[in-house]
């Protein structure tokens, strides 16, 4: 039973360029954005990206620190398409593997379970076997005889995840309406990092939620890191919805003058921007 317990810069030095990362949530929610602007501070770049990807992609991208990108979509949620996301596919500045989202996660089952690839149904008869023409399809040895794509695993050398609460040892709860596939992204990965709004004892993780909400198991993480608004200006439902205003400010600024004045300093920096801003608009 070990203490688990970082600082997102100590999880950052773990990590080195020409990785594959894994950034766990959904679009603009719960995602772990203490972790990547902690990532952005730092010089690491030549990333592959596995994500459902929200603002964690359009920032990596923006700051040219992604080589090759692994996702479903790129979203901001009530901003269909993620616009730095977009800019830098438009300029071809990165390498894509776009899939349906339900091959997606089959290539992190795969990975979690150690698998070469998983087969499955999603992309049959759809256009991503003709972008994709590196995807193979296998048929069943069965009397059925089906073809199913072949989905490779998503093996990742690294997961960044956030979630609502976590105890030392690296258990990790949601209690928001759905888990995303953080689990599997630590399951995926050599290497699991877990960002939390707030680190609990654990008897503490049941008093609040059943237990079937421990979503991370502490076997599969490597570092715990107590970051109150990590997620930020993603939602952390119940703790938080998701800051409209910012992401606005987000989407209507140009990257350089955005990393200037809230990715410069710190994490409470960063936090004391946001702060400010929020006052002055009051």
């Amino acid at each position: 039973m070990t203490d688990k317990t970082m600082t997102a810069d100590e999880v950052v030095a773990r990590l080195t360029s020409g990785m594959t990362l894994g950034i766990g949530g959904w679009g603009s929610r719960r995602k772990p954005m203490s972790l990547v602007r902690a990532l952005l501070r730092s010089d690491i770049g030549d990333l592959t990206l596995v994500s459902y990807g929200g603002p964690d992609v359009g920032m990596l991208v923006a700051a040219g620190r992604v080589r090759k990108l692994v996702t479903a979509f790129v979203t901001l949620d009530s901003v269909p398409l993620e616009p730095h996301y977009r800019a830098g596919r438009e300029r071809g500045a990165f390498e894509l593997t776009e899939v349906d989202e339900g091959m997606f996660m089959w290539g992190l089952r795969a990975a979690a379970g150690r698998l070469p690839f998983l087969p499955v149904r999603a992309g049959i008869g759809s256009d991503v076997m003709r972008v994709n023409p590196g995807l193979r399809t296998v048929t069943s040895p069965y009397e059925d005889g089906e073809t199913f794509v072949a989905m490779p695993a998503l093996r990742l050398d690294a997961a960044l995840v956030h979630v609502n609460r976590a105890d030392r040892l690296g258990n990790g709860q949601y209690l928001g309406p759905d888990p995303y596939f953080d689990d599997l992204f630590c399951q995926a990965a050599d290497a699991a990092y877990v960002s939390c709004e707030r680190i609990v004892d654990t008897a503490e993780l049941t008093k609040e939620a059943p237990p079937q909400s421990l979503l991370v198991r502490r076997l599969d993480v490597t570092g715990v890191v107590e970051a109150p608004g990590g997620a930020h200006f993603t939602s952390c439902a119940p703790d938080y919805g998701r800051d409209e205003e910012f992401q606005r400010l987000y989407v209507t600024t140009p990257w350089a003058e955005f990393a200037e004045r809230f990715l410069a300093g710190d994490e409470q920096a960063y936090r004391s921007a946001v702060h400010d801003r929020q006052e002055g608009q009051d």
